[in-house]
């Protein structure tokens, strides 16, 4: 732990100049008297290290002194720069050995870009539109039973109501701003949202990980399960120019890629499009984000739900009206 404290205060001092004790103990995450101890080890070791006195004071390393990372290019350091997501890995219980890797590779730019790295000109926004980004206390004890292969058990609040659980976790997904966690349990892999998790304990037990798991495939093939199992069903209907333009907006890629367009326009310009859609309710309601631009025509039961529906709102605007006067 030292070890590594030491270098990241070298690099910290390498990459940003002159550094106050105060803010390397919050880097490291340690007391103000750990980071003097840790400059005055420095120091004894050889290495060029002094102090600056006054209100605008700090450490600095002797011109020219620099510690290398051995094989790290600057074109690779820039990579590396734009895969840091700060945030996820505080989340994540990460915060200071994010910090300090950011140090070291910051340490592997040229002197003429170091500014700008430590300005960040790259910004990760993982939360979709509208959406507040999810921060677990549980978090860290999940991504620490991935990490150690150890097994998890926790309590899980379904659709179908709260049990407890006992999972291999497998690897951890951030997608939308929601975490979640892949894991086996028996004989299955199972996905659950770490929002749901509660009381959660990293067991003595440890798990043999298996090698033939890839969870970017696992994810991706799920996914696509997940989209096909919700639209089980196909809808013909009619969109004006306007609602043909917001099928990128409102669906997603997968309904998309497998709609059946026709290939002209009636005489006012709209088009008959046939897509997948869920079950009816749901079915009814992604309809109705269209407004006026959609006309279902068929099954007919989706197209009488959907009558039934602009019926009753009509009723319910009518009647909550207010008279003129």
């Amino acid at each position: 732990m030292r070890a590594s404290r030491l270098l990241s205060i070298l690099t910290t001092l390498q990459a940003k100049g002159q550094v106050t004790a105060q803010a390397l103990a919050d880097e490291c995450e340690v007391s103000v008297r750990t980071i003097y101890r840790d400059v005055d080890a420095l120091s004894a070791s050889g290495v060029p290290i002094y102090s600056v006195q006054g209100s605008a004071g700090g450490y600095r390393l002797l011109d020219g002194y620099r510690v290398r990372l051995n094989g790290v290019s600057s074109s690779e350091a820039q990579a590396l720069f734009l895969a840091g997501l700060t945030q996820q890995a505080a989340d994540l219980g990460m915060g200071s050995a994010a910090a300090s890797a950011r140090s070291k590779v910051l340490a592997a730019l040229p002197e003429e870009m170091r500014s700008g790295a430590a300005r960040s000109r790259f910004h990760f926004d993982a939360p979709a539109w509208f959406a507040e980004p999810e921060t677990l206390a549980q978090l860290p004890t999940v991504a620490a039973a991935v990490w150690s292969e150890r097994a998890l058990r926790f309590r899980y609040a379904s659709r179908t109501g709260l049990g407890e659980r006992e999972a291999d976790p497998l690897g951890i997904v951030l997608k939308g701003g929601a975490w979640y966690l892949v894991a086996g349990v028996k004989s299955e892999t199972k996905t659950f949202r770490i929002a749901r998790m509660s009381n959660v304990h990293l067991l003595e037990k440890a798990f043999d990980y298996p090698k033939s798991f890839d969870l970017a495939g696992h994810w991706a093939e799920s996914i696509r399960l997940y989209e096909v199992d919700l639209h089980p069903n196909k809808a013909t209907t009619r969109l004006s120019p306007a609602g043909f333009a917001m099928l990128d907006d409102l669906l997603p890629p997968y309904i998309r890629s497998g709609a059946v367009i026709s290939p002209e326009n009636d005489r006012n310009g709209w088009r008959q499009v046939t897509i997948s859609v869920g079950l009816l309710d749901h079915a009814a309601a992604e309809m109705l984000r269209f407004g006026t631009h959609a006309e279902v025509l068929e099954p007919p039961e989706l197209r009488a739900k959907m009558t039934e529906i602009i019926a009753s709102l009509a009723k319910m605007y009518r009647s909550s009206a207010k008279p003129e006067g």
